[in-house]
């Protein structure tokens, strides 16, 4: 798997190669120091991933990524930053970004590129918890019509996107963990999700 990485702290950039390619997976294509320096390097790389920071000069990481979807739109961007900004969360998802993690989660880097290949979205625990302020939406009782989700259906995909676990969400609708988890399945087939993070993201963009 080929990934670019750009960000502004040439000693991260370093350090985040030596990270991946300890990953026998991946072989990071090129680096960049600059917005700019994303949109050429991703035309001239066409990388599977572009992984890359958001506030870099002139040109940020929202800014680049627009380019590059425009240009490319089965483009797969991952951010990471150290920002956990709402503007910029929103700003990502408007985007499509695949993914926004923050740096001081260094350990979940290579699954989530991994992950990210493998057609998923990843945002990390603390952008999750946010997301439901960002999508600047209320109380969603009328949600997600003309999908064919029941009543039911609909209840769990709310837990799910709240961050309730099975468990939780079982107590809470008085059902069996087991009940639920199938719900689950019933409910990421039909909308056609992989897993739970897209389920909560697909919630928090269509209603």
């Amino acid at each position: 798997m080929k990934v670019v990485i750009v960000d502004d702290d040439k000693l991260v950039c370093q350090a985040l190669k030596t990270i991946l390619e300890a990953d026998g997976d991946i072989k990071v294509s090129a680096i960049g120091n600059k917005g700019e320096d994303a949109v050429k390097l991703y035309m001239e790389y066409k990388p599977d991933i572009i992984l890359m920071d958001i506030r870099m000069g002139e040109v940020t990481g929202i800014e680049a990524g627009q380019q590059i979807i425009k240009e490319n739109p089965s483009a797969k961007i991952l951010f990471l930053t150290t920002f956990a900004d709402n503007e910029y969360i929103a700003d990502a998802l408007k985007l499509g970004a695949k993914g926004y993690l923050l740096k001081q989660n260094f350990e979940s880097i290579v699954p989530s590129i991994k992950a990210v290949q493998s057609g998923q979205n990843v945002y990390g625990d603390e952008i999750i918890a946010k997301i439901p302020k960002v999508s600047g939406k209320g109380d969603k009782s009328n949600m997600l019509e003309g999908y064919g989700l029941t009543d039911r259906e609909k209840d769990i995909i709310k837990q799910v996107a709240e961050g309730l676990s099975n468990k939780e969400i079982a107590g809470l609708l008085f059902l069996s963990e087991g009940t639920v988890r199938n719900y689950i399945s019933i409910v990421l087939e039909k909308l056609e999700l992989r897993d739970r993070t897209q389920l909560a993201i697909f919630y928090y963009k269509n209603t």
